[in-house]
């Protein structure tokens, strides 16, 4: 998408006002379908440092990640937790991760989750 989908923005926008991490989001970028819900970036960060510095390989990471304060204007990116990527019938990793999509790389989206079975 060269110009950001402002309603998309505004999504984005309140997530990140409200400190909410209940809103499901489904998006297509670069052709992956990610489905997932919608977490602030400072809380995002700051679960990705976590992870990172529970590794023994990864540790000298973390700190990039440590929660900061996000600069003023609107979000450019959206921050999913408790995400998948979905490939034919199955959602990359099953547990959810952690995925941070540029908005202006979103080509369609959709409110709420989706999920396969096999019934």
């Amino acid at each position: 998408m060269s110009k950001p989908d402002k309603l998309l923005v505004d999504v984005a926008a309140l997530v990140e006002s409200k400190k909410s991490y209940q809103m499901s989001l489904t998006v297509i970028t670069s052709g992956a379908v990610i489905t997932g819900r919608l977490a602030p970036e400072t809380v995002w960060r700051q679960r990705v440092s976590d992870v990172l510095r529970d590794s023994d390989r990864l540790g000298e990471f973390s700190a990039m990640f440590d929660a900061q304060e996000r600069a003023d204007g609107a979000p450019t990116h959206l921050h999913f937790h408790v995400a998948r990527i979905l490939q034919g019938t199955v959602g990359i990793p099953e547990t959810g991760g952690m995925y941070r999509v540029a908005i202006e790389d979103v080509s369609a989206w959709t409110v709420g989750d989706f999920s396969y079975s096999d019934s």
